[in-house]
């Protein structure tokens, strides 16, 4: 049985060493997309996969990295969603943001607590102890602005860990496991509401994972359009088109590789936007 690529997942690229691919597991957060965004940035090749991807299929991609997303869910729930165990035990790099964060304690021997004071928007960070992630961007005794979006609170810190910040309303706003390299921030580092939240990831990717950081989405491109040409040769392909981003993407970059061997198909999906079949 065929699996089709995760929502915000790329195609995966042959020409991508293991060493450069970073996967985002996503539980549900509005801005994992961001995370994706700013990983790309950097250079750095990555997918984003349901929280709940098969741990074979995660050992098979051999990610240099894992990123566990933010999301809407409580940790303390008794359903809340989990990452399998098999993440903590890859024996590569992971870093939990906001929902992320809360469950790698929770799941490592740590203990996360509902509060009644939900911190919402900007806030502010003092750095306690240098870590990985803050070399060369935040030093301790800093003040440094940060954007929270949480309810949960981590109320202590699993075996191994140490926190390297603290706010108001976090005694836990980044703490960290050196010798395992994992790392968890109670704030969203991938907006910009968060000043120096995309260096913080560069870190991550660069410094703690060793990426190489020589991806980009050009090169990208244009190995897409060469595979398509392989694959097609003299044949010819329909493509089913919405007007959405990923059927969009998709004709775009087979009209380049096959030019009129593509004939495109606009499917009215019955949720149209004002003006769209026009």
């Amino acid at each position: 049985m065929s699996h089709d690529p995760a929502p915000g997942a790329l195609v995966p690229d042959s020409a991508v060493p293991s060493a450069d691919r970073v996967l985002i597991l996503d539980f549900g957060s509005q801005v994992t997309q961001l995370i994706a965004r700013r990983v790309r940035e950097s250079g750095v090749y990555c997918e984003i996969w349901p929280y709940n991807a098969d741990p074979a299929r995660i050992r098979n991609f051999a990610p240099r990295a894992i990123i566990l997303s933010g999301g809407p869910a409580s940790v303390p729930d008794g359903d809340s969603p989990r990452a399998a165990m098999e993440v903590f035990e890859a024996g590569v790099p992971v870093l939990g943001i906001c929902y992320g964060q809360m469950t790698m304690c929770a799941q490592l021997g740590g203990e996360v607590t509902s509060s009644e004071h939900r911190e919402f928007g900007r806030a502010f960070v003092d750095v306690v102890a240098p870590c990985a992630l803050f070399r060369g961007v935040w030093a301790p005794g800093a003040r440094e602005q940060v954007w929270m979006s949480h309810g949960d609170h981590v109320i202590r810190l699993p075996p191994g860990f140490r926190a390297v910040a603290t706010s108001e309303g976090a005694p836990f706003a980044a703490f960290a496991d050196d010798n395992r390299r994992f790392y968890g921030l109670m704030f969203h580092p991938e907006v910009v509401h968060t000043p120096h939240g995309a260096q913080l990831l560069r870190n991550f990717t660069h410094d703690v994972a060793g990426c190489t950081g020589n991806w980009s989405m050009g090169g990208f491109r244009d190995a897409q359009i060469a595979r398509i040409r392989e694959q097609v040769g003299s044949g010819r392909v329909i493509c089913g088109l919405s007007g959405g981003v990923d059927s969009s993407v998709a004709a775009v970059l087979i009209h380049e590789a096959i030019g009129d061997q593509l004939a495109c198909f606009f499917v009215v999906h019955g949720r149209p936007r004002a003006g769209e079949a026009e």
